[in-house]
């Protein structure tokens, strides 16, 4: 007879282990949020960004010496350029002028500038023979003589002849006053003009003028219309000097005057000034 099956051994249950208490603090804290962690920092990628490129590579800006020195060339070049517009902007009354009228300026130039190289020339030719004259004491005699006749021109005690103009200026209208003439002479003063008489008055170096109600006075004496300028200088640069855009012939004409120049070969001017001795000037030592 077949054994008898045993009945299988029951397993015990596994008993849970017990739950460990939590500690008093722990009980006490709310539960607690986990924050996230702070993200690496990401590294920094080249810049691509072909403005941002460039505005690097200029700034700051880097100079060298040579850089330097054209800028200030640069500069200077301007500053003159700006002047030179500003001089040419200021000569108003040639910007209409003709090329003849031009060519008539700059001839007068040229005389100019001729005869300051002719005067210096004069000079030195005269310290020339000065120092070389085996006479000296002769030579300074005549060099003396020479110079006192030239001031006297100047100072209008010694009557004066060569080429010259005669300027006549009517006035019908009675329009022509004392600033006017002073241009005038002024403007032959400028052009070369060496010894000058209107009408019998001398020109000299204090010659004045003023108005009156009935005429204009020069050096205290009345002069009337027709105004006659007696004139000794080089034809060719006083005619020109006369008839400049906006100069003296332009100048009367809007006065309802007439200028009428006249060339010679030979003008004479008679009429002498009196000597003054100076009150308050002294000669001044060297």
């Amino acid at each position: 007879m077949a054994a008898e099956e045993q009945p299988e051994e029951q397993r015990p249950e596994p008993v849970p282990e017990p739950e460990r208490p939590e500690s008093a603090a722990e009980a006490e804290q709310p539960d607690r949020v986990e924050q996230p962690e702070p993200a690496a920092p990401v590294s920094e990628q080249p810049e691509t960004d072909p403005r941002r490129r460039l505005g690097v590579a200029l700034w700051p800006p880097r100079f060298s010496r040579g850089q330097v020195v054209v800028a200030a060339l640069l500069l200077v070049l301007g500053f003159a350029l700006a002047v030179q517009v500003r001089s040419t902007n200021d000569h108003n009354q040639l910007r209409g002028a003709r090329q003849e009228d031009l060519v008539r300026i700059l001839d007068e130039l040229d005389s100019r500038q001729q005869r300051l190289l002719q005067e210096k020339t004069q000079l030195e030719q005269s310290l020339a023979q000065l120092e070389n004259s085996s006479n000296q004491a002769k030579e300074a005699q005549e060099q003396t003589r020479k110079k006192a006749t030239e001031l006297g021109v100047l100072a209008g005690t010694v009557r004066a002849t060569g080429p010259g103009i005669v300027l006549t200026i009517d006035d019908p209208q009675r329009q022509v006053k004392a600033d006017m003439l002073l241009d005038t002479l002024q403007e032959l003063r400028a052009a070369g003009a060496e010894a000058i008489q209107i009408n019998d008055v001398r020109v000299v170096a204090g010659t004045y003028f003023t108005d009156t109600d009935a005429s204009v006075q020069v050096d205290g004496r009345n002069v009337s219309a027709p105004f006659r300028f007696t004139v000794v200088g080089n034809p060719q640069d006083l005619t020109p000097a006369l008839n400049i855009p906006g100069g003296v012939v332009r100048s009367l004409e809007k006065q309802q005057a007439r200028a009428t120049i006249t060339q010679e070969q030979k003008v004479v001017v008679d009429a002498l000034a009196a000597p003054t001795v100076p009150q308050h000037a002294k000669p001044a030592a060297k």
